[in-house]
């Protein structure tokens, strides 16, 4: 489990201690160096500043509104240079403001949400990649597809809305043992020939890595614990 740095702990350094450990697990595993996207919802202002002075240039975010005003306003100046992931779910009637602002939308998991991204598609004139949430755990308060169901999602997503996902994301039951799910997912991935795996959190992306993990997201590990009061 990797430790939980401070709030004050400098952030170069912590980012360079969890780079190196992706890179030696990835090494071990004979798998690909994953992606690190940094988990920066919620986060104070000055810790995201001190990832981008880090050279930290992928993050992820749970709602498109605090996402809007961190990348639209106060950190605006460096968006171009960045990779934006949405990881939290998504409501369709934010689907336009996602479309505009994210490079990576990780949570299609309903026909009716895939619906509203292709009308925000044509409206913007783009449409960010695109990864399937698959409720790996099986569990009534997440979402996702579940895993019985993802064969006949993806088999519509392409013949009735020539939508091809790039992978898939899940997020394990908290407490269980994550390995199993983690694999599980991957075969999913292997089955349907999807490249893209994001799997792994702060506690537990070095298991997530020889699963095949293309991106880790990692939050608290990076950023430290976040000040409250």
């Amino acid at each position: 489990m990797t430790p939980t740095p401070s709030i004050d702990e400098p952030i170069d350094q912590v980012r360079t201690d969890i780079l190196a450990r992706i890179d030696r697990a990835a090494t071990r595993a004979g798998v690909p160096t994953p992606q690190l996207t940094a988990v920066s919802k919620m986060q104070p202002d000055d810790r995201v500043a001190a990832a981008l002075a880090a050279g930290q240039t992928v993050f992820g975010e749970n709602r498109v509104q605090e996402a809007q005003t961190r990348w639209g306003k106060t950190f605006a100046p460096a968006r171009d240079g960045l990779e934006l992931h949405l990881i939290g779910p998504l409501q369709t009637n934010k689907a336009k403001d996602a479309v505009t602002l994210f490079d990576v939308i990780q949570t299609l998991d309903r026909e009716k949400l895939a619906r509203a991204l292709l009308k925000a598609a044509d409206t913007v004139g783009h449409m960010p990649r695109l990864m399937v949430q698959v409720n790996i755990g099986e569990e009534d308060q997440k979402a996702g597809v579940m895993p019985d169901d993802l064969d006949s999602f993806l088999d519509r997503l392409r013949s009735e809305y020539g939508i091809e996902p790039d992978g898939l994301m899940c997020i394990p039951p908290l407490g269980a043992p994550v390995a199993p799910h983690f694999w599980r997912l991957e075969q999913m991935a292997r089955r349907h020939g999807l490249a893209q795996l994001s799997m792994g959190m702060s506690a537990d992306y070095e298991t997530a890595i020889p699963f095949g993990a293309t991106h880790v997201r990692v939050g608290s590990a990076l950023f430290g614990a976040r000040k409250t009061g």
